[in-house]
């Protein structure tokens, strides 16, 4: 059996109904499955134990990878782009849009997925091809542009968003830099003169879970260049590199929280673009009106890979908990593993935690053949809070 936290909630004090209804909203099991195929395991599961549940698939993201796939199950347009990867490759990326508002995902453009090979360029990566996919959505009429941040290959503080979107970044003859966040070493100046023109007219927000200023011991370089194939020798040229880029561009954007997001990306969009950092969940869940979609629930489901410590920090599983409770609906919580503690899991607002590994101990046969696993769940999930007995039980 999977374990089941059962924690201040049991069948007696769930509010049923003869048509109990589910909202699904996990986040990815990174490595193992996207939002939408978690969803539908859960789904699959708890139709097979109750057939009668009226079941909504809404697959959340917190701004990182995945979060363009949540938005597409959600019905928005999916719109496909050629842009260059994080090292220049030739590639293509996609969006989501509904009305004039655009989703924007880093990683699915110069996101760490998109280096070639797999190989690491700490020095010489770029964000070009963002700025490439924003300019399509603004020349598509968008007005309201959210950037997931997350997951970025690069360490170059927006210079190539910004340069993809018409801006110059010149050395101090008047040369134009080439790509990357090593070059802004020799930054003299930033021409604005030739930005889009639609930037003007458009809103920027940041949707990202992390307040890491741009420069210093818990910046960009210092905590995330290294996970990008950042050496120790090269660490202090990226730092001294966007130090000097603080300083063309707006020394004061440099610390605000956020700056740092996505090898200081967030800083390029704060000082230029004019954007506003919020919650990366938050933000997914406003976008797909997710406090409606809870009326007359009986139970919300939720979960991600791992339920750990980084988890609440901001993490969609927590936020997605505390729309619910606010709603007084009571969520479940699944994971691939669970390191928080009973109480931990009760404090963060939890009636009960599922974790695939109680069934699977192997983790790499958990991650490799999850689906049957995530519908054994759902089985359970059906039989504990819906006042039902699910068949097939092991």
């Amino acid at each position: 059996m999977a374990r089941r936290a059962t924690i201040g909630a049991s069948p007696d004090n769930v509010g049923m109904t003869s048509a109990p209804r589910v909202v699904l909203a996990p986040d990815k099991f990174k490595g193992s499955l996207t939002a939408p195929e978690v969803a539908g395991a859960l789904a699959a599961g708890i139709t097979r134990a109750c057939p009668s549940a009226e079941i909504r698939q809404v697959p959340v993201a917190d701004g990182g990878d995945g979060t363009v796939d949540a938005f597409v199950a959600a019905g928005w347009e999916r719109i496909e782009v050629d842009a260059p990867g994080p090292t220049g490759v030739p590639d293509t990326a996609a969006y989501a849009v509904h009305g004039t508002t655009a989703v924007i995902e880093l990683a699915a453009t110069v996101g760490l997925a998109k280096l070639p090979g797999g190989q690491a360029d700490p020095l010489g990566a770029h964000t070009y091809g963002l700025g490439v996919v924003i300019a399509h959505a603004l020349d598509r009429g968008a007005t309201d542009i959210v950037l997931g941040l997350g997951g970025s290959a690069s360490t170059d503080g927006g210079a190539g968003m910004l340069q993809a979107l018409g801006a110059r970044i010149l050395d101090a003859d008047g040369n134009e830099l080439p790509m990357g966040g090593a070059a802004l070493a020799h930054a003299a100046r930033l021409d604005r003169a030739g930005l889009q023109p639609r930037i003007a007219n458009a809103t920027f927000t940041l949707a990202c879970d992390v307040d890491n200023p741009l420069l210093g011991p818990t910046g960009a370089v210092a905590v995330y260049a290294p996970q990008k194939g950042a050496t120790p020798w090269d660490l202090p040229i990226l730092e001294a590199a966007l130090t000097n880029w603080a300083t063309v561009v707006a020394p004061d954007f440099a610390k605000v929280p956020g700056a740092g997001a996505a090898g200081g990306t967030g800083f390029g969009a704060l000082a230029v673009l004019g954007a506003h950092v919020r919650s990366g969940i938050d933000v997914v869940l406003e976008l797909l009106d997710f406090p409606t979609l809870l009326d007359a629930a009986t139970l919300v489901v939720t979960g991600e890979g791992s339920l750990d410590a980084q988890s609440l920090h901001g993490k969609a599983p927590i936020g997605v908990c505390e729309v619910a409770r606010k709603a007084g609906v009571p969520v479940v919580a699944v994971a691939g593993r669970i390191l928080l503690t009973r109480a931990e899991i009760r404090a963060a607002g939890f009636a009960a935690s599922y974790s695939l590994a109680d069934l699977e101990p192997d983790p790499a046969r958990s991650m490799s053949r999850p689906v049957p696993l995530l519908e054994r769940v759902g089985e359970q999930i059906a039989s504990h809070h819906l006042r039902i007995r699910p068949h097939n039980l092991s």
